[in-house]
């Protein structure tokens, strides 16, 4: 077995692996990233770049069928090739692997070993039969990947995880999604809108990452306009047949019914690729998932020599997020025992559904948690469905909730529903990365007449509920009509 010493070992070559190998490479030459499966991230091969390309698919159709109500009368029949559309997907897909792929190929050959490692004792890691590597520093950035019940495997390849559908050379007949998360919401009304029927079932009534209560009663809605979503559901049965999969539940009226589809695609959730590492091996103080406990600035574990970034931290599971986790395990992983805080931007996080989801700073359930028993927060509001430019361009649903400090009158955070949430949440997650408060915030310029005059809207009503400005007058005169 080949022996090797190095100063940093990096599990992992995806967004957080990658980052964490080129930040350590700048302290130290003697790095190593180890890798078992195919280099490339997550968000390239069947994550985020893929599921847009379906989306932009699903967005075209949708905008043809919207255009009689602008008095623009589309000719014929909207036909959907599902072949053209998938053929599109992968070709893109393709296409961003590969410019993560070419970043690869510039990393020298002798620092890539290809394997899955395991821990024999806190600084020496065996890469499957062939390799055994002693490092002074470890940064694990091992990712995640999809979870379900494993009863589920019954079903063989009627069952599918997101990964599966950008393998897809046609579109199916029929989905039943399971799981109303992000991934669930995103591909689900996707298909939909390219013309499979779709159902979308999901447990204890979550829908998307929300935690605002008004909110999410608001987005299950929506989505039930456009497909059956039942976000507590109870499942009686699962089960094959043929090239099928029969569902028996209970609908929202408590009858019995039975579906049969296609494919069930499973959009549970994710899990971080921590246990088959053999950490048992290591002194790692694990959390109640079994994941390792980090620091959250440093991303240090309690081994002082192991760090952990990315997905497998299970702390944010996005892309920037495992960027810059990356950046900060390889950063100190490299320097140690220097270590420093690095930074941590304001969270943000967006679903990119119809009307989209987005979320900013602390969540409705974080603040409550921690300010509510005191009554130490208020909440501003704004429906887009009035909203002037919103109505302008039909695309009128939605509403943002934007959550305030009394006495500081400091801006907390953000949740929403509603056209272009990934713009508006940005605005606001700057905001909040800068501390500001809701009246410098209002100090701010806005444009007439565009969609983030919802989100002034929004302001002035929480700054009023603060006591910190004015009542909220129902037509101001400087917003102009609609505003």
């Amino acid at each position: 077995m080949k022996t090797l010493n190095v100063d940093v070992a990096v599990i992992g070559g995806g967004t957080a692996g990658l980052g964490a190998y080129r930040a350590a490479k700048a302290h130290t030459p003697h790095v190593v990233m180890i890798e078992g499966g195919p280099y490339g991230t997550t968000c390239a091969r069947v994550g985020c770049m893929p599921s847009k390309l379906l989306i932009a698919a699903a967005e075209s159709v949708h905008q043809i069928e919207k255009a009689p109500a602008f008095g623009v009368y589309p000719q014929g029949e909207i036909h959907i090739n599902g072949r053209e559309v998938m053929d599109r997907v992968k070709r893109e897909r393709d296409r961003f692997v590969g410019f993560v792929l070419e970043g690869v190929d510039e990393i020298p050959a002798e620092d890539k070993i290809a394997g899955y490692a395991k821990f024999i004792d806190n600084n020496t890691l065996q890469v499957d039969d062939h390799t055994l590597i002693h490092a002074e520093r470890i940064v694990i950035a091992t990712g995640s990947r999809p979870a379900y019940p494993a009863v589920w495997n019954e079903l063989g390849d009627r069952l599918i995880i997101n990964d599966d559908v950008f393998e897809w050379d046609d579109l199916p007949q029929s989905v039943a999604v399971f799981g109303p998360g992000v991934i669930g919401l995103e591909l689900g009304q996707a298909l939909k809108r390219l013309g499979v029927e779709v159902v979308m079932f999901g447990l204890g009534g979550q829908v998307g990452p929300l935690t605002d209560p008004a909110i999410m009663a608001y987005a299950d809605k929506a989505f039930n306009e456009e497909f059956y979503l039942d976000a507590d559901v109870k499942v009686e049965s699962m089960k094959r047949i043929g090239d099928s999969v029969e569902i028996q539940y209970l609908n929202k009226e408590g009858v019995l019914d039975t579906i049969t589809v296609d494919y069930v695609l499973a959009a549970t959730g994710r899990r971080p690729n921590v246990d088959k590492l053999a950490i048992e091996n290591t002194d790692l103080e694990l959390d109640q998932r079994g994941v390792p406990m980090a620091d959250y600035y440093t991303l240090q574990t309690s081994v002082a020599s192991i760090f952990i970034a990315g997905d497998a931290s299970n702390q944010l599971p996005l892309l920037h997020e495992a960027a810059d986790q990356g950046r900060i395990a390889g950063d100190n992983a490299g320097r140690f025992p220097d270590i420093r805080a690095g930074l941590r931007r304001s969270k943000i996080s967006a679903v990119f559904s119809d009307p989209q989801i987005a979320m900013v700073g602390e969540t409705y359930r974080e603040i409550s948690n921690r300010l509510g028993n005191c009554g130490c927060f208020e909440t501003g509001e704004v429906s887009f469905e009035n909203q002037g430019r919103s109505r302008v361009m039909l695309r009128n649903k939605g509403m943002l909730h934007v959550y305030g400090e009394h006495g500081t009158g400091r801006f907390l955070g953000a949740e929403m529903m509603g056209p272009n949430a990934e713009h508006l949440a940005h605005l606001l997650a700057w905001a909040h990365q800068n501390k500001m408060t809701i009246a410098q915030m209002l100090d701010m310029p806005f444009y007439h007449p565009v969609i983030e005059e919802g989100v002034r809207t929004a302001l002035r009503d929480l700054n009023a509920k603060l006591h910190l400005g004015p009542e909220m007058i129902k037509h101001c005169l400087d917003c102009g009509p609609g505003c």
